[in-house]
C-alpha cells in the first residue's frame, strides 16, 4: 500500500509534516509546490487501501478531489487552519481543523502530538507571521532569547522560499527543502550545518532591501497597497514583505501585488496585526481569492479589477 504526504510548501506546511514524520516515520510520495499551489489532492494517484496525509491546504479548494479519494477507499488524515467550509463526514477521513486566527497547522500538529516536537511548531508559527503565538509556545521550552530569534529567522526564511508563481521563482523546490529539513530533529543543527539556510537568509535580505525602495501605489487610512515590479525577486518576496510591513505598522492592513503570467496581479493581503481578521473576507470578494483571517491572497486579479480591489480594501476593516 502506498502513502502520500501532501503539504503546502511554506514554513507551516514543511514544519507540520516534519513534526508528524519525526513522530511516525513513513516512506511517502511527496506532493507539494509553491505557496499558492494548494489544489494538491487532485495530483494524488491513490487507490483503495492507500493513505494520504494532507497538511495546510484548504479542504474547500480540495473538496472534489478529497471526496473522490475517500470514495475510492483511500484513508485521509487532514490537518489545516484555513477556512474549510463543511468538513465531509466519512469514516475514511480524520480531520483536525482549527481556524482560530492565531493558530497555524504546525501548532495544530503540535497539539495532536502532545508537544513532542514543539520547537518546530515555534518555527511554523513564526513563519506564518504569528509571532505572539510562537513566543507563547516557546515559553514552555528551555530556550534563550537568542535561540528564539534564530527560530524566528528560520521560520521567516522557510516561508520566504514558498512564494513565487512557479518553482522556477524559488531559491529551492519545497520538496527538496523538506528532504534537507527532515535530516534534522534539532532546528539549530539545520541552521548551523545546512548551506541552504544561509542561501535563503541572504536572498531574503536582498529581496526585502529591493522591495523597501518601492513607494506604495495607493496609501489609504486603512493601509498601503504596493505593486512590485514584474521580476522573480518581487514574486519571491511578496509574502515576506507583507509580513514585514504588518509588523512595522500593526494597526494598518497591507496588500502586495505582483504581475502574473495571465496579465493581471497575484495579491497577498495582511490584516492589521492588532486585530488579525478580515483578510480572507476581502480576498473572497474576488473569484480566485481566499486564505485565513489574518492573511489572504488572490491568485489572479484582472487588471480591470484593480480599482475595485482598492475600493474593497478601503472598506474591508470598517465595522
Amino acid at each position: 500500500m502506498a502513502h502520500f504526504d501532501v503539504f503546502n510548501g511554506d514554513a507551516d506546511g514543511l514544519c507540520a509534516l516534519h513534526q508528524l514524520r519525526l513522530a511516525t516515520p513513513c516512506d511517502a510520495t511527496l506532493v507539494t509546490g509553491v505557496k499558492r499551489d494548494i489544489a494538491l489532492l487532485e495530483r494524488v494517484d491513490a487507490r483503495a487501501g492507500d493513505s494520504v496525509t494532507a497538511l495546510d491546504v484548504s479542504i474547500d479548494v480540495n473538496r472534489t478531489a478529497l471526496l473522490a479519494l475517500l470514495e475510492r477507499g483511500v484513508s485521509v488524515q487532514y490537518f489545516d487552519h484555513h477556512g474549510s467550509g463543511e468538513v465531509p463526514a466519512h469514516p475514511g477521513l480524520q480531520a483536525v481543523i482549527d481556524t482560530t486566527p492565531d493558530v497555524c497547522t504546525g501548532s495544530i500538529v503540535d497539539r495532536f502530538l502532545g508537544g513532542q516536537y514543539r520547537v518546530w511548531a515555534v518555527v511554523a508559527s513564526f513563519g506564518d507571521n504569528l509571532a505572539h503565538a510562537a513566543k507563547e509556545l516557546a515559553t514552555s521550552l528551555p530556550l534563550e532569547a537568542t535561540q528564539i530569534s534564530g527560530l524566528q529567522e528560520l521560520g521567516e526564511c522557510l516561508n520566504y522560499n514558498a512564494y513565487g508563481d512557479s518553482e522556477a521563482d524559488l531559491v529551492i523546490a519545497p520538496a527538496t527543502l523538506y528532504t534537507l529539513l527532515h535530516r534534522h530533529a534539532d532546528p539549530f543543527t539545520f541552521i548551523e550545518t545546512e548551506p541552504v539556510f544561509q542561501t535563503l537568509r541572504k536572498a531574503r535580505r536582498h529581496d526585502l532591501e529591493l522591495a523597501l525602495r518601492i513607494r506604495p501605489y495607493a496609501s489609504l487610512p486603512e493601509g498601503d497597497i504596493v505593486i512590485l515590479p514584474d521580476t522573480a525577486w518581487s514574486r519571491r518576496v511578496r509574502g515576506a514583505y507583507g509580513n514585514s510591513l504588518a509588523a512595522r505598522c500593526p494597526h494598518h492592513a497591507h496588500a502586495i501585488l505582483t504581475s502574473n503570467l495571465r496579465g493581471g496581479y497575484t495579491v497577498s493581503v495582511r490584516a492589521p496585526l492588532a486585530i488579525m481578521h478580515g483578510a480572507d473576507r476581502l480576498c473572497r470578494l474576488f473569484p480566485e481569492g481566499g486564505g485565513r483571517p489574518a492573511a489572504g491572497g488572490i491568485n489572479h486579479l484582472p487588471q480591470g479589477q484593480l480599482t475595485e480591489f482598492i475600493h474593497a480594501f478601503g472598506r474591508a476593516w470598517h465595522s
